[in-house]
């Protein structure tokens, strides 16, 4: 096989794995919390025909080396954890955190998951849960049926005022968790991610404290895909695309013309 074949090869994997991520990040551009992804690309192998550095003669070296790649590859998909746009609602259990931190979200199977979408509701025990799969906010707080206004703090203190009771009622408090690495957490959809070797583990605390970001009732931290940007992405994978299937047509051409004329 003639090595640019192969070579192209590879770099149509790429690019359609590129375009993949980016369809990826345009389909989650309106999902609350969302995080963008990016593809991080790597060339492969090289033939190495001459070494640089290698005697010529005697007396002199080669100034620089014959080393023929063999293509490229994606090798992982990097998530970016800027903050995304605030948007804001009228929903008492809309929270968003502005800066650090991940919700803390209890999975069927007891383990812990993590969030940046804080558009919960209520089940039928009064529990804060995710709106989708109903999985509990951690720590577990109540809300009373009789409760009339609910009033989450910059802190994550939740109270409520409830019929008959002058004073506020505090329910409970939410704590956030960070990570060291957060690009190392792995992503299981339903806005979740769940921790990782290279994550590093949670470093929980209350909000505001430890470099932890502040609760914001009331809104929701949007996705940060910019759709512009993804769409120059998109156009960009394309012509790489076009580029490599235009070499293997060339290679293509070229090796007809060897067997027409042999």
């Amino acid at each position: 096989m003639h090595p640019a074949l192969w070579i192209s090869k590879t770099g149509l994997d790429a690019a359609q794995t590129d375009v993949s991520v980016v369809s990826n990040n345009l389909a989650n551009a309106s999902t609350v919390g969302f995080k963008k992804d990016r593809a991080v690309f790597e060339d492969l192998l090289y033939q190495n025909i001459n070494q640089p550095g290698g005697r010529s003669s005697a007396d002199t070296e080669l100034p620089s080396g014959l080393m023929l790649g063999s293509g490229s590859k994606v090798v992982a998909t990097q998530k970016s954890h800027t903050q995304g746009n605030m948007l804001t609602t009228d929903n008492a259990l809309d929270m968003s955190i502005q800066g650090r931190g991940f919700f803390e979200i209890q999975q069927p199977d007891g383990t812990i998951a993590y969030t940046r979408n804080g558009q919960f509701t209520l089940n039928d025990q009064g529990q804060i849960v995710t709106p989708g799969a109903g999985f509990l906010l951690q720590p577990e707080i109540a809300i009373p049926e009789d409760a009339q206004q609910i009033t989450i703090s910059q802190d994550g203190e939740v109270s409520a005022t409830v019929r008959g009771q002058a004073e506020p009622q505090v329910l409970g408090q939410i704590n956030t968790a960070d990570f060291i690495n957060p690009t190392g957490l792995q992503p299981i959809g339903q806005n979740l991610f769940v921790e990782t070797a290279v994550s590093g583990a949670p470093i929980q605390g209350i909000p505001g404290l430890q470099g932890l970001g502040t609760i914001a009732q009331g809104t929701l931290e949007t996705s940060n895909v910019n759709v512009t940007e993804e769409l120059v992405n998109l156009i960009e994978s394309q012509r790489l695309y076009e580029m490599n299937s235009k070499v293997i047509s060339s290679v293509d051409q070229m090796l007809g013309q060897v067997i027409q004329q042999l």
